[in-house]
């Protein structure tokens, strides 16, 4: 998943955890955007107006985490998403206005949601390279110079871990697949990750994520087995393991199954 830096302490350098590779030569974005289209006349709800009228519905305020930073989205937009469309039918609203509050919820992670229901990505955004038969991250190659980092600072864990397993995490809330399917991709792009971010951004993910998830938490799993040199040289990987956890039985078993395959195979 994190390669093209030199090793450094408690980094790694060589494996992805995933591949950046498809065959489908067509930009993510408008994949994303289809889905999103799929999705939102599917579940839109009963009385919601009809499909061409975003521009036109009505105004939604969003208060959003302990700051209270507000954010606006029109309602067509919003009800993509099941949490949010039970919200605009009057759950979660508050009585005087169209006013929805979000107090745990991080600003720039509500930022990347809602660029996400307006325009199918956000960013830095997906792109399918035909040259190189890759997808790659928009600005990747100027991601130092250009200050974009892939984590952020998680006021829950108290410190920082990968904005991409936040999305994840926060779109496994909204009820938005085709968000985590798009997260995880962009993830397996990242590079240059220190092992105390990953583990950290791990056990984030198992704590905000249902266990019959197969796609997050299998992705973090395979990363460690992947990277396993790395890991095992790491005085932060102890003293995760000293503190054990669901997450660290998963890595056992994921480790004892891939055991028995390699020995399948010899």
């Amino acid at each position: 998943m994190f390669g093209k830096r030199s090793y450094q302490a408690d980094s790694f350098s060589k494996h992805r955890a995933g591949k950046a590779t498809s065959r489908q030569k067509r930009s993510f974005r408008d994949h994303a955007t289809a889905a999103k289209r799929t999705e939102r006349s599917m579940k839109r709800p009963e009385n919601s107006p009809p499909i061409g009228s975003t521009l036109t519905s009505a105004i939604i305020t969003l208060c959003v985490g302990p700051e209270q930073r507000l954010f606006a989205a029109h309602e067509d937009i919003l009800v993509i998403s099941p949490f949010f469309a039970a919200a605009c039918r009057g759950q979660f609203m508050e009585s005087h206005a169209k006013r929805i509050n979000l107090p745990e919820e991080q600003p720039e992670i509500f930022s990347s949601v809602l660029e996400y229901l307006y325009k199918g990505d956000y960013y830095p955004a997906l792109s399918y390279n035909k040259r190189r038969d890759t997808w790659e991250l928009e600005d990747s190659a100027n991601a130092a110079q250009r200050g974009i980092e892939p984590t952020i600072y998680c006021n829950a864990v108290g410190g920082p871990i990968l904005k991409d397993t936040v999305v994840y995490c926060t779109a496994e809330r909204y009820g938005l697949d085709e968000l985590k399917r798009l997260a995880l991709r962009k993830q397996g792009l990242q590079s240059g990750v220190q092992v105390s971010t990953i583990l950290a951004s791990a056990r984030y993910a198992y704590a905000n994520t249902p266990d019959n998830d197969s796609k997050m938490r299998a992705h973090y799993l395979a990363l460690i087995i992947r990277s396993r040199a790395t890991f095992k040289r790491s005085g932060t990987m102890q003293l995760e393991m000293e503190v054990g956890g669901k997450l660290f039985f998963d890595l056992f078993v994921a480790m004892v199954n891939h055991m028995d395959d390699i020995s399948t195979i010899t």
